[in-house]
């Protein structure tokens, strides 16, 4: 969905009244299945599949691998089969990863897992920046021939398969765990038995949510370890177990379709509103906190700190906020020695914007740890935070892994930039919705807006619909 280079953000004067808000499937689910998909040996329907820039990717490569997948974009499904015809075109295949992580992450793991062929796996030039190293390593060292035409350990690659062999391997996942995530889904392909360490901590959630659905697609792998209730509020988030032991196998589906689960990192935009706008809103088919897959989920548990209601029932979640952050602030009192919030986001960090961008609405000194490695993502998100909200006014305490906000008034008119980031764009949407001036006019201006389009194609509609 194409928008004007530049959107001023209209606020929200008439709060919304239990209106439905239907998010589309998880963008980090939609690829890993994809993936699983393709490893299986039968036609997979995946339902309730994400159609954004990020899935399109990952789906184009699997066709240009020999892959058929079909879409119904009306129907929000995709069809994986023809896995047999797979990694036998002559010549070197070159695949377009674009931004997606997951894509460049996740086909390099294919290739290298590939019976056959010569495949190039590159990207847009700030994809050619984001971290390869520790998975181009540990597939190396299960017998892959990859070499990085540019700079080592970065896009593009090129890779000969020849398939993997079992063994022993190490993995720096720290930058991000999808490099984790990519040598698990593929290990079962390999020859032998494959044994992997990791040798730094890893974000747990999304490692959790690979080992889940591998087990969906018939991989006898361990159950993870529950999420620590105590990780919200300045605890550090648990780190994936440091050893995994995984047999060749072969994946498998049973008989049905999958299903996705909405995204809960682009619900976060939309949870948050009824903090900035009062109201309430429903979410149809989100599982509970208890069944869910995606950590980011987590989010709603700083919310209820902060002053939302939130109620999982009859197959999905309302929530609402019966004051808005501005008539909080005026009945609460605020320390201003040591933060009202203090929370590591080492495990959802996809979220911290959403806080971040609140921030000016929140009386209290905000600290968000655990961020560090969101300075590798689409673009450095700590230094982009801290420059977007200093230019709305707040006093903003930068380290290497750390944001201190504390909050100042809000200008009567600002733009945003959203430095080529789908999240700044939706972030800061949400703070464009407080009625500023207190006459309904926009105050808040977005430069770029369609950069949704990596993840939320729809996110400006669907807001404009609550209006």
């Amino acid at each position: 969905m194409s928008h004007p280079v530049s959107l001023p953000i209209q606020p929200v004067v008439r709060p919304p009244d239990g209106a439905a808000v239907v998010i589309p499937g998880s963008k980090s689910i939609t690829n890993r299945a994809l993936l699983l998909a393709a490893l299986c040996g039968e036609p997979v329907i995946l339902r309730n599949a994400l159609f954004s820039d990020d899935t399109r990717l990952m789906a184009g490569a699997l066709r240009a691998l020999g892959f058929t997948v079909g879409e119904d974009a009306a129907a929000r499904t995709l069809a994986v089969s023809g896995q047999a015809a797979a990694f036998r075109a002559g010549g070197v295949v070159r695949l377009d990863a674009g931004l997606a992580g997951t894509a460049a992450r996740f086909l390099t793991a294919l290739c290298a897992a590939a019976p056959r062929g010569e495949y190039v796996i590159d990207g847009t030039e700030k994809m050619r920046t984001r971290p390869m190293r520790g998975l181009v390593e540990a597939l190396r060292g299960l017998g892959a021939d990859i070499t990085c035409p540019g700079a080592e350990g970065f896009l593009p690659l090129r890779v000969r398969a020849r398939g993997l062999d079992g063994g022993d391997v190490a993995i720096n996942a720290s930058e991000s765990s999808q490099l984790l995530s990519a040598l698990l889904m593929v290990a079962p392909l390999a020859r032998g038995r494959v044994r992997i360490t990791t040798t730094a901590p890893v974000r747990a959630p999304f490692v959790g949510m690979t080992l889940r659905m591998m087990r969906r697609f018939g991989q006898d792998v361990p159950e993870p370890a529950a999420a620590s209730d105590d990780s919200m509020f300045g605890e550090p988030a648990p780190a994936a177990p440091a050893f995994f032991e995984i047999a060749p196998a072969p994946y498998r589906f049973p008989v049905g379709d999958y299903a996705v689960e909405p995204d809960a990192t682009s619900a976060s935009y939309f949870f948050a509103l009824p903090l900035v706008t009062g109201g309430s809103l429903r979410f149809p088919g989100f599982p509970s906190e208890d069944e869910t897959l995606q950590g980011d989920l987590r989010f709603l548990r700083l919310l209820r700190h902060i002053g939302l209601k939130a109620e999982f029932s009859g197959g999905g979640l309302s929530v609402g906020a019966p004051r808005t952050l501005v008539q909080i602030n005026r009945s609460r009192a605020y320390s201003q020695k040591r933060p009202f919030i203090d929370s590591d986001f080492s495990g959802y960090s996809d979220t911290f914007l959403t806080l971040a961008a609140l921030t000016p609405l929140l009386g209290g000194i905000v600290r968000i740890g655990g961020i560090a490695h969101t300075r590798l993502q689409e673009t450095d998100r700590v230094a982009g935070a801290a420059a977007e909200l200093r230019q709305l006014g707040q006093h903003v305490v930068e380290s290497g892994g750390a944001l201190e906000i504390h909050p100042r008034p809000l200008p009567d008119a600002a733009t945003v930039a959203t430095h080529g980031d789908h999240r700044f764009a939706m972030a800061f949407a949400i703070l464009g919705t407080h009625d500023r001036r207190g006459d309904g006019r926009p105050w808040l201006t977005l430069k770029n807006p369609s950069v949704c389009a990596k993840t939320f194609p729809d996110f400006f509609n669907i807001l404009g619909g609550l209006m």
